[in-house]
């Protein structure tokens, strides 16, 4: 199975072909509801279709005021049961600081990720890194908490909003202040 662009380059680049990738994911999800006997119904695959339709986070209600213009009659518990169900299967996740949704490009296997925020443009890049998720649980355990739901959500610059110049590598380092939003 092909993996989309997103899965290889986390922030998009102007030569991102994002129709294709819309595509890619839609098809990826047809195929996955279908080998898991899940029901991909059209309603559903709309709302995954408005999730991915840019890489940004979107919220519920921009997606219900959105699916509005082909279903005239569609209601909040209508898209809350479409993004519970688009969860449950992995092909969408919940950035819970900005109580919005983005699609997952690699929907193939459960997996917890970490989320890098840009506070200028409002692009998200899921990172995918097993090691993150491991330090975080094992350091939580060593202090008897046990972990319910792990949620990690880091707000910076991406690469096309970051400041250009000569900052040093000790610059690129130093945390910075969080961004308001």
């Amino acid at each position: 199975m092909a993996h989309s662009p997103a899965a290889v380059m986390p922030f998009q680049t102007q030569s991102h072909d994002h129709e294709s990738c819309i595509e890619d994911a839609l098809d990826r999800a047809a195929q996955l509801c279908a080998e898991r006997g899940a029901r991909l119904t059209e309603l559903r695959r709309q709302v995954l279709q408005l999730v991915w339709r840019g890489h940004e986070p979107v919220g519920a209600y921009a997606v219900l005021e959105a699916l509005r213009r082909s279903h005239a009659g569609a209601a909040p518990p209508t898209v809350y049961r479409a993004l519970d169900f688009l969860i449950e299967h992995g092909l969408i996740h919940r950035i819970e600081s900005l109580n919005a949704y983005v699609g997952c490009p690699r929907p193939e296997r459960p997996h917890v990720s970490q989320f890098l925020i840009c506070g200028g443009c409002g692009a998200i890049a899921e990172l995918d890194d097993p090691a993150i998720a491991v330090a975080v649980l094992r350091r939580a355990g060593e202090l008897g908490f046990l972990v319910e739901q792990q949620t990690i959500e880091l707000r910076g610059l991406c690469p096309r909003c970051r400041p250009s110049g000569d900052a040093d590598a000790a610059d690129a380092r130093r945390p910075r202040a969080p961004i308001k939003r």
